[in-house]
């Protein structure tokens, strides 16, 4: 009987059915390693296309796991709450899924004690869907915001960051944010904000007069000769050809004689007779047009700069309550989403009467997230000085890593500018380059906010943007302000 030679061992083969964890997250080993739905080979693999498909922004397709009719119910609900958006580019959220769905599948066997397979199987569907329609909605409401959610969903952060999604202040928030949608002027100005970067935007404000020479096209005057044949003009020489009338008496003398003349009919035919030379060339006058280089002098922008750092100057006195606070809080979050985006440090000062000044670093983590509820849920009163907060964020130009920000003065504009501080702004500008943009919330331009601004967006319309009854009107009298609080004015 003939004996089969012994295949070699290969230990590699007793780790092909875990091959798929070399690719999946450390956070998703256990739940699927011990999972009882389904084999453990096909789990890990199915897990694996899962996540591939959630991160892509793609609804998963048909696998082999979860097994039996707990699958399309869960794939119908993954797409019900939209998932495959939420999880497009954001691997925390995708992996927070997997381990949910890992979750409820691991009860289906508990399940299973007191009611069929069907029943199970809507129980752990129900089960994650319960579980995942809050948080959907929630995080739905964090991309709206902030426009991208950074690391505030990792799972360690997850349950300090709902605590912060919870609280009145967020959905004030929110409700800023939607009317942010209806300021794109003031978002456009955000964003110009910042001098570490050049654009290929020319800044015409910044346009110094400069000589330099430029190719300009001119007519010119110039002389040429020009050859008039039989032009009488002065003799300066003798030639051979078979002009008649300037031939020389040697040569007319042969015509006279009976056989000589056959010798001058000869040269004349060979044009080879003895005539005088002439000078026939004519000199004219010619308009030429010619490039020539000439001195000039004209304006030559320079480039925008822009992506810098922001620091914002917020007015919370009692002047800016209502509209103008609403219009100061969307600046503040337009800074911050913009900031977050790009990568940009931006830091905020919210001031209102002597010594009554918070600062914040606004950052997209959840330390960042409760200052901005914090100065959302600030109370606007109090007087107006400017001097404290204008000499800290002098202060911060001087570090390195702010010294090419933009400053922001958000107010009302009622406030005056102390001389001190005036000359140390114009001090900063000449030194440091820094440019101030001033924003103002109110109906008219003042001494302060104009000596401390270098420009100035004017929020004309911010009453509309006032808590109105819920019809939108702009709580303005229909009548005249002058005739109904100073009716002694108007005759």
């Amino acid at each position: 009987m003939a004996r089969h030679a012994a295949l070699p061992f290969d230990p590699a083969a007793l780790d092909a059915p875990l091959a798929a964890l070399d690719a999946l997250p450390r956070g998703l080993w256990y739940t699927g390693i011990v999972n009882s739905l389904g084999r453990l080979a096909p789990r890990l693999d199915a897990l694996l296309a899962l996540r591939v498909e959630l991160i892509a922004g793609r609804m998963p397709a048909h696998c082999e796991w979860p097994v039996g009719s707990v699958l399309p119910l869960l794939l119908a609900s993954v797409e019900q709450l939209g998932l495959p958006a939420l999880c497009e580019h954001h691997v925390d959220i995708a992996d927070q899924v997997l381990r949910t769905m890992l979750w409820h599948t691991d009860r289906i066997i508990d399940y299973r004690e007191f009611m069929d397979e069907e029943s199970a199987a809507r129980k752990v569907a129900q089960g994650f869907h319960d579980e995942w329609e809050p948080t959907a909605h929630e995080l739905r409401d964090m991309l709206f915001v902030f426009g991208d959610i950074g690391d505030l969903v990792k799972f360690n952060r997850w349950d300090l960051t709902r605590g912060l999604l919870r609280s009145g202040a967020w959905q004030d928030l929110v409700e800023i944010r939607r009317k942010l949608e209806t300021m794109p002027e003031l978002r456009a100005m955000v964003q110009k904000l910042g001098r570490a970067k050049q654009t290929d935007i020319p800044d015409l404000s910044s346009a110094p007069e400069v000589q330099v020479m430029e190719s300009v096209t001119t007519t010119v005057t110039e002389w040429r000769d020009i050859q008039v044949p039989d032009l009488p003009a002065q003799t300066r020489g003798i030639e051979r050809s078979g002009r008649v009338s300037r031939m020389l008496p040697s040569e007319a003398v042969l015509l006279p004689h009976p056989r000589l003349r056959l010798i001058w009919f000869a040269r004349h035919a060979e044009r080879t007779l003895l005539t005088y030379e002439d000078n026939d060339t004519l000199r004219e006058p010619v308009a030429v047009q010619r490039e020539t280089w000439r001195p000039t002098t004209r304006p030559q922008p320079e480039r925008k700069l822009e992506m810098g750092p922001m620091i914002l100057c917020v007015d919370t006195s009692g002047s800016m309550q209502g509209a103008a606070e609403l219009v100061a809080k969307a600046l503040v979050l337009e800074a911050m989403r913009l900031a977050h985006a790009q990568k940009r440090p931006c830091y905020l000062y919210a001031f209102s009467g002597p010594g009554e000044i918070m600062e914040r670093e606004l950052s997209l983590d959840v330390s960042g997230i409760d200052a901005l509820l914090g100065f959302m849920t600030q109370s606007y009163n109090g007087g107006t000085d400017i001097s404290e907060p204008m000499e800290r964020a002098l202060a911060r130009l001087e570090d390195a890593a702010w010294q090419f920000a933009d400053l922001v003065i958000a107010s009302d504009g009622e406030f005056g500018a102390p001389p001190a501080i005036a000359a140390r702004v114009r001090g900063a500008r000449d030194n440091l380059g820094l440019r101030v943009q001033g924003v103002l919330i109110g109906d008219r331009e003042t001494i302060g906010l104009r000596e401390l601004s270098d420009d100035i967006f004017w929020v004309r319309d911010w009453r509309r943007y006032g808590k109105t009854g819920g019809d939108g009107a702009c709580p303005i009298h229909d009548k005249s302000l002058t005739a109904t609080y100073f009716p002694g004015a108007l005759r």
